[in-house]
């Protein structure tokens, strides 16, 4: 009987050292996306070519925030024009090239500080930063979100049902 303990025991210690080993593995072979300081939340991007991105994408979304606005491009012909509340100084909106990546009509959306139950229109581009309708507020064209880009309901619903998940989304100042 204490030797079956035992087996066990020693089989036991063998696989917690093994997870313990490719944790470690795991921690020390990451790298983030993400370039210049560590709490940088600008993406890496390539340059904006706004003719070269005119000419290839069907359908693609322009949000400048330097003008708190979001456009919708079909090629070279404006679609949407809308004022935008971006992220505060302190949670900017992440710089770069991005593509919607997943789309959900209604969504809980929580973070420090925050916690808001259906979020209409939520279309993530960028890890936890989505373009959504925000229903709490009405300061479009300020910044004052938490790196999210907030529409009105209505327009964001229009640009949700518009855009498709994989559309391009160019995020400059």
């Amino acid at each position: 009987m204490q030797t079956w303990i035992r087996s066990g025991g020693i089989r036991s210690s063998r696989t917690f050292c093994t997870g313990v080993a490719l944790m470690v593995v795991t921690l020390l072979s990451w790298s983030s996306p993400l370039t210049g300081t560590p709490n940088s939340t600008t993406a890496t991007a390539t340059p904006v070519n706004d003719n070269n991105i005119r000419q290839s994408q069907p359908r693609w979304i322009e949000i400048d925030l330097s003008e708190q606005r979001l456009r919708g491009w079909e090629g070279n012909k404006l679609v949407y024009s809308y004022r935008i509340s971006g992220g505060k100084r302190s949670t900017p909106t992440p710089i770069g090239r991005f593509r919607i990546n997943s789309k959900y009509r209604t969504n809980r959306m929580r973070g420090r500080g925050y916690n808001i139950p259906d979020v209409p229109y939520t279309m993530y581009f960028y890890r936890g930063y989505a373009i959504h309708g925000a229903y709490w507020h009405n300061r479009f064209g300020t910044p004052v979100s938490h790196g999210c880009v907030n529409l009105p309901v209505k327009q964001a619903g229009n640009l949700y049902r518009w855009a498709s998940t994989g559309t391009l989304v160019v995020v400059h100042k």
